[in-house]
């Protein structure tokens, strides 16, 4: 399975904050300051709020990578497959990817499959209970969510190209089912958009519930590794 560096995340973590923060989700106004100049001093609140509010977007998208990552390590140790670490590379860079001992088909699409099923069930539980995130001031839960999309289309894209480490999920995943790596890429990455359009249209509902069924249908999908 593919780990990822983080300064990979990072930098996914901040494209998404430029291209799909709402403008007005760091305008705050500035609490009083005691200081004789406050209209110097408003600035410095101003930049220090938005760099908390950076920082916070970037923890949450380290949230989502761990709850992805824990999905494996729990799948992997709930059918004594030995979950461990290796070292893995994707051209130059390095990376840490979970491995673990040769199973199934059926235990090891759910293995590789676990990581994407939490992203599902997280971004779930956001769209679901807070329909107006995007005009929200929540970076923890916009990060998280910006992971979840991210990292479904990254994942996607290394499936229809059929490249990146040996580890990858969508590998496991294919070649569990018996299938071509690209289809399951389309699998990922379909959740993925529908999930983005309910975030800037939490009013459709074609969206949320198509998304649900695909999120539902990734994990039935497993009685085809199981025949």
């Amino acid at each position: 399975m593919e780990g990822r560096h983080d300064v990979i995340v990072r930098a996914l973590a901040l494209l998404a904050w430029l291209i799909a923060w709402p403008p007005h989700a760091l305008a705050q106004t500035a609490e009083p300051v005691q200081a004789s100049t406050p209209e110097a001093s408003a600035p410095s609140v101003q930049q220090g709020r938005s760099a908390k509010a950076i920082a916070q977007f970037v923890a949450g998208g380290a949230i989502g990578l761990g709850l992805h990552e824990v999905g494996h390590l729990v799948m992997a140790s709930a059918f004594g497959a030995d979950p461990g670490f290796k070292g893995v590379s994707f051209g130059p860079l390095p990376f840490v990817a979970i491995s673990h001992a040769q199973v199934t088909p059926a235990r090891e699409y759910t293995i590789s499959a676990a990581g994407f099923w939490v992203q599902h069930a997280s971004s779930e539980w956001l769209l679901t209970g807070r329909p107006g995130l995007r005009h929200e001031h929540a970076p923890l839960a916009k990060g998280l969510l910006a992971f979840n999309v991210l990292a479904s289309v990254a994942y996607a894209t290394a499936a229809f190209g059929t490249f990146g480490p040996y580890e990858r999920d969508t590998r496991s995943m294919a070649d569990a089912l018996d299938v071509s790596e690209p289809w399951v890429g389309a699998l990922i990455l379909a959740p993925a958009v529908l999930d983005t359009w309910r975030y800037v249209k939490p009013e459709s509902r074609w969206a949320a519930w198509t998304s649900r069924a695909l999120k539902v249908g990734a994990v039935l999908i497993v009685v085809r590794a199981a025949r």
